[in-house]
């Protein structure tokens, strides 16, 4: 999939502010990602219905996120029985809310071009087969190798943390 533009923009600011162009979002995550010090969050269902919120490290590339997650943890577990889950991101001047779905993706050549994005951005990961590894990750994510997961989404809210500021829902066609 590559970079698209909203099909749909809702204006959900309550003081008046425009809506905000989707473009102020997709710069800071192609801008952001995959640095360290930027908080992303995946969220997923159990299997019984509770929610489940863990940290991850993610990548922009060509419109949608990659992270990693051990094959064991809760987050793969979740992602194996429901792909559908949300990031939430904290970037500069806007906090994003996106809904989609997750998959694992295996393809040689996103694995490669997703560890080059993530030792640009300080984590020196490495191909392993049909996975990814690296000297260390989060504890969160078990040990390695690393499954590299595709985060498709189709909605997007953004709140806008400095002028101008404002309040938007975009919706993607699939």
């Amino acid at each position: 999939m590559t970079d698209r533009d909203p099909a749909e923009a809702v204006n959900l600011d309550i003081y008046g502010s425009g809506p905000l162009p989707w473009s102020t979002a997709h710069d800071r995550l192609a801008a952001e990602l995959p640095r360290a010090d930027v908080p992303l969050f995946l969220g997923t269902v159990r299997p019984d219905g509770r929610p489940h919120s863990a940290a991850v490290g993610a990548y922009w590339l060509e419109g949608d996120l990659y992270f990693t997650s051990g094959p064991g943890t809760r987050k793969a577990r979740n992602l194996a029985a429901n792909p559908a889950c949300t990031i939430s991101v904290r970037l500069t001047g806007v906090d994003l809310v996106l809904e989609g779905e997750a998959a694992r993706t295996v393809d040689s050549g996103i694995l490669a071009r997703v560890a080059a994005g993530y030792r640009e951005g300080g984590w020196p990961a490495e191909v392993d087969g049909d996975a990814l590894t690296a000297p260390y990750s989060a504890q969160s994510a078990g040990p390695p190798p690393w499954h590299l997961y595709r985060f498709t989404f189709h909605t997007a809210f953004g709140v806008a943390t400095s002028e101008p500021f404002g309040a938007t829902r975009w919706r993607f066609d699939r």
